[in-house]
């Protein structure tokens, strides 16, 4: 395949991922596209529950909405045959080739999920002018998952086509529900990095400019995300309150004493209680109250610490009260330090990369969470060498904004780079 054509399958594969996105583990027409992709280019194939721990699985959707994404995923152009590997929701692919050539095993990692953001119907947003703005309502491609998995595709190509200048075994990681930290954990623990020496992950954007390249990120923060509910007892507020167990009142307390949790001497830690909902009149004591929390530190020890805290305010808030309360973690990440060694590898190759006019490596700023650390820490604790790299690009807005879009100069370079680094790799 030429330059020019390779260029062109990106472009049309993120467009078409653009037009149809995705919500974390219901990615069933994502998933089954990529994966009759990768197997008409004769990767072997693991998927749906075969990558996925089950009982790690985090946040996962509802039976309803498991079942009405299968059944929109066949009326939007899902593939039929891999379709029944991925409609329980479990939406993990790895794609292996063997070079047939003694050397290592290297896994890329890229993310496939879209955000509950409505996108932007502003005229000059660039996919509407070129007819693939989302068509699914209250969803969007806001982070540029759509561009990692077109790169994914476009790397399954070329290390296809170019398998003769390959040696050891290449791994390829379709990770569902990134968003939310919620879907590595659970491919984690199903063992699909526990042969890998070599682990890269990979982002577009992430304010680094166009034509930069970060060799590795160590910014992200360990993160914990809970769904908390209170349950009291309603009573009429006029009438009998003392017959009540107000369940506002625990979690307005509890969102209180969160927010008033110490912070950690050893480095960065956050929390945010960011939905509080509770009561249904102005006369009734409410009997049920839900909350979204968010908590993070700059090591997983710092995470560890403010979650024991936010876990200890709630159940005394709930005893005050006479409450119950129950704490479901429904996403979750690690800290996790680039391997020096691998990132000057990649550093290397990136720099004589015609497209790249820098490229740095290292970059310690905070960058949020990113879940793809439970690949790293598996990695490296079995010996091998894991980064995550981010490919610059520009950005029409943030990520998580809804006129988020990206420029498309960058999908060919990061396919090229990505696959010089397996090629390299393979070398050692």
């Amino acid at each position: 395949m030429t330059t020019e054509d390779l260029t062109k399958r990106l472009k049309a594969w993120r467009r078409d991922f653009h037009k149809y996105p995705e919500l974390g583990f219901l990615e069933m027409r994502t998933a089954s596209l990529v994966a009759r992709e990768l197997s008409s280019l004769g990767f072997s194939l693991q998927l749906g529950e075969e990558v996925m721990e089950k009982s790690a699985v985090m946040g996962r959707p509802t039976e309803r909405e498991i079942e009405e994404q299968v059944r929109w995923a066949k009326d939007h152009g899902a593939d039929v045959e891999f379709l029944p590997y991925f409609q329980e929701g479990y939406t993990g692919i790895v794609a292996t080739l063997e070079t047939g050539r003694e050397g290592p095993t290297v896994a890329f990692r890229v993310d496939m999920d879209a955000l509950p953001i409505h996108e932007t119907e502003k005229p000059g947003h660039v996919p509407n002018q070129e007819g693939f703005r989302s068509i699914v309502p209250g969803k969007m491609h806001a982070c540029g998952h759509d561009a990692h998995t077109a790169i994914g595709l476009g790397l399954a190509t070329l290390l296809k086509e170019q398998v003769n200048e390959l040696s050891g075994t290449i791994k390829l990681i379709f990770q569902p529900a990134e968003e939310g930290t919620r879907g590595a954990k659970a491919m984690a623990e199903a063992g699909v990095v526990d042969d890998v020496d070599y682990f890269i992950a990979s982002h577009i954007g992430m304010d680094v400019p166009l034509g930069h390249f970060v060799a590795s990120n160590n910014g992200f923060l360990a993160t914990t995300k809970m769904d908390v509910t209170f349950k009291g007892r309603s009573s009429h507020a006029g009438g009998a309150p003392e017959e009540g167990k107000d369940a506002l009142l625990a979690a307005a307390t509890a969102t209180l004493n969160i927010h008033a949790i110490p912070r950690h001497s050893a480095g960065a830690s956050r929390v945010n209680v960011g939905e509080l909902h509770a009561g249904s009149g102005r006369n009734i004591i409410p009997d049920k109250a839900e909350m979204i929390i968010e908590m993070r530190g700059e090591t997983s020890e710092i995470n560890e610490y403010v979650k024991e805290q936010v876990e200890s305010v709630l159940r005394g808030a709930a005893t005050m009260y006479n409450n119950e309360v129950e704490i479901e973690i429904v996403g979750e990440a690690l800290n996790s330090r680039c391997s020096k060694e691998l990132a000057e590898i990649i550093h290397n190759v990136a720099g004589k990369h015609p497209f790249i006019e820098e490229t740095v490596l290292e970059n310690s700023g905070s960058s949020g969470s990113e879940d793809a650390t439970y690949f790293m820490e598996a990695v490296k604790k079995r010996g091998g060498l894991a980064t995550y790299v981010i490919f610059g690009t520009d950005l029409a807005a943030g990520h998580h904004h809804e006129e988020f879009d990206i420029n498309e100069e960058v999908l060919l370079p990061a396919v090229e780079v990505l696959y010089g680094v397996a090629k390299k790799l393979g070398e050692k």
